[in-house]
Order: structure tokens, then C-alpha cells, then sequence
């Protein structure tokens, strides 16, 4: 009977799946979970990714949209997306037990624009319209003190009152090639355009796309396990197109597979979305192993080591002196 099954070899890129941002995000709300019973409530959804959320749900989170969804007297977490500064100034006034869950990365994209607004400039920020993390950077400030760019058209037509007072923060999920296009045009209109001190591209969004493109061009096609309202994972398709898949598509999980596609591909590489857990990953696997002879080759380009803390009000109580 093994005879009559077609072989088929996969590539598993490396780094894939949960980053150290969206680790502490999901600690958070299950060290809530534990720490003040619940329910906890989550305002907007903690990651991309609808098993993360289901799972949490039923161990006791409620998932909400705004902050007026929330009771005063239950601890609410807010996403690893961020959220715009009159949210933590609300719950504050409502002496709410609020917990924070944005990326410390995020955070970082936070600073850096209230830092240049300080110093006079105009912010433009490369993101996506209506992307969680993109309204709670522009957020950070007064309407109108930030500019969006979305498209190469959007960089060329912005008309800036001071060109020669603009600074530039990015969204930390955007793919690393189309951001370095849209910067160049910017660059070239604006030379005093200060940039950021680090790439706002986060380091798992950075080492995901690099991993991916590593065997794209060896792939007849090109899985990504993701959510569609993720970022990240939707830039990790595009890039693996691009690198030289002949196909790639965007999955859920082992049920969203389109079996005809795997049928024609000799060659299959395998990634996840910053928000995907591991175990949906050997779901893949396991449905691929139970209808061909599979063998899995895995393809790392580096190492991930990054941990970020929990909030102060989660860590454990040191003893009285």
C-alpha cells in the first residue's frame, strides 16, 4: 500500500510561529486568568489568531472591542497590537486594573514618535489603514500630528508644510522589502527625513520573511499558517511569492489546505505567522504524513533568544525583609 503513496518533500522554515512579543501577550492574560480569576477581559483580540483566542476564551477570557464593554471592578488587558494613549487615560479615570500586553517593540515605535514630535518634527508612518497597531500608534499623539503612508503613491503625492521637519516610524509587521521601497522614495523627496535609530521592522517579522525566502525558490508551493486579519502572516505569502514560489497561499490550519494544490507540488515549505501556535504546525504535518510519504527537511537562518517581561503587576511578590 506505501507504494501507491506519492513522496513529497518539505521544507519547514525556521525561525516560524510565536515571537517573544506575542509569548508575553498571551502569558499575560493567563497569568490574570490565574492571579485574579476570572473572567479577565481582553480589549480587541490579544493576537491575530482565532485557536489563540478560542483557547483563552475558554479558560476565562471576554474578548471586547472598547474599553466601555468593560466592568470597573475586573482587570482588562489590553492587546500586544497597542492601544492609542486615551485608553489607558480612560481606565485610569475609572480606576480600572488595567494590564498592559503591547510588544515592547511596539512600544518602542510609541517612543521614538512622541520623542520627534517633541523635537518639532511631522511623523509619517508606514502602515496599513485600520491595522490595530497603526491606530494605536497614531494614537500616541493629537490628531493630525501624524501622516499615514500606505503606497509608493502615497509617498510621492504627500505634501509636507516643513519638508526639512519630518521624521519616520514604521508599523513593526510590514514586509521589509516594500518598506524599504516606500523609505527610498521618501529619502529621495525628503533627505532630512530622520529615520528610526533601529528598524522599526521587528526582529520576528525580519527573521520569518528571511526564513521564508531561504527556500521559496526550492517550493512548488508555499503554506503559511496564519490568520487573514494577520499582518504578518498575509507579508509572509507575498514574500514567498516573490522569493520564488511557484504558489503560495494563506492557511488556517490543516482543515483550510486545498489538497489539489499539495497533490501537484513535489516540493512543499511550511511557515507560520508571528501569531500561530506550534501545534497547529504539526496539525500541517500530521495531515500531510497521513496521505504521502513526507519527508521534512528544516531550514533555520537564526536563532531566536528574545524574552520580554511580564508587568510588574504579574510578577511574583518578593518576601518582606
Amino acid at each position: 500500500m506505501n507504494a501507491e503513496r506519492k513522496s513529497k518533500s518539505v521544507l519547514l522554515a525556521s525561525p516560524r510561529g510565536f515571537c517573544a512579543g506575542v509569548d508575553r501577550a498571551i502569558q499575560i492574560v493567563e497569568e490574570s486568568l490565574k492571579k485574579y480569576g476570572e473572567p479577565v477581559y481582553v480589549r480587541h483580540e490579544i493576537v491575530h489568531n482565532r485557536h489563540v483566542v478560542e483557547r483563552l476564551r475558554g479558560l476565562g477570557a471576554i474578548f471586547v472591542e472598547e474599553l466601555d464593554e468593560c466592568p470597573d471592578d475586573r482587570p482588562v488587558v489590553f492587546s500586544a497590537h497597542g492601544v492609542p494613549k486615551s485608553v489607558p487615560k480612560a481606565a485610569a479615570a475609572r480606576e480600572m486594573n488595567f494590564l498592559d500586553a503591547t510588544c515592547p517593540l511596539v512600544s518602542k515605535v510609541h517612543v521614538e514618535a512622541e520623542r520627534h514630535h517633541a523635537a518639532g518634527k511631522h511623523i509619517l508612518l508606514i502602515g496599513h489603514t485600520g491595522h490595530p497597531e497603526v491606530i494605536g500608534t497614531m494614537g500616541q499623539l493629537q490628531p493630525g500630528e501624524i501622516t499615514l503612508i500606505e503606497t509608493e503613491e502615497d509617498a510621492r503625492r504627500y505634501q509636507p508644510t516643513d519638508p526639512d521637519n519630518l521624521a519616520l516610524v514604521t508599523q513593526t509587521t510590514l514586509s521589509v522589502d516594500d518598506t524599504s521601497q516606500l523609505i527610498e522614495i521618501l529619502q529621495a523627496r525628503f533627505p532630512t527625513l530622520a529615520l528610526p535609530y533601529k528598524e522599526d521592522i521587528c526582529y520576528a517579522t525580519t527573521n520569518r520573511q528571511a526564513a521564508v525566502k531561504a527556500i521559496a525558490e526550492d517550493c512548488d508551493l508555499m503554506l503559511v499558517l496564519g490568520s487573514v486579519t494577520s499582518s504578518n502572516s498575509k507579508r509572509l505569502v507575498e514574500v514567498g511569492e516573490r522569493a520564488g514560489a511557484k504558489a503560495a497561499f494563506l492557511i488556517s490550519s490543516a482543515d483550510s489546505i486545498d489538497w489539489d494544490a499539495v497533490d501537484r507540488a513535489d516540493t512543499i515549505g511550511l511557515s507560520a505567522g508571528a501569531s500561530a501556535p506550534e501545534y497547529l504546525m504539526d496539525g500541517v504535518l500530521a495531515a500531510l504524513k497521513s496521505r504521502y510519504d513526507v519527508t521534512v527537511r528544516e531550514i533555520r537562518v537564526t536563532e531566536e533568544k528574545v524574552i520580554f517581561r511580564l508587568p510588574r503587576q504579574l510578577l511574583p511578590e518578593k518576601p518582606a525583609a
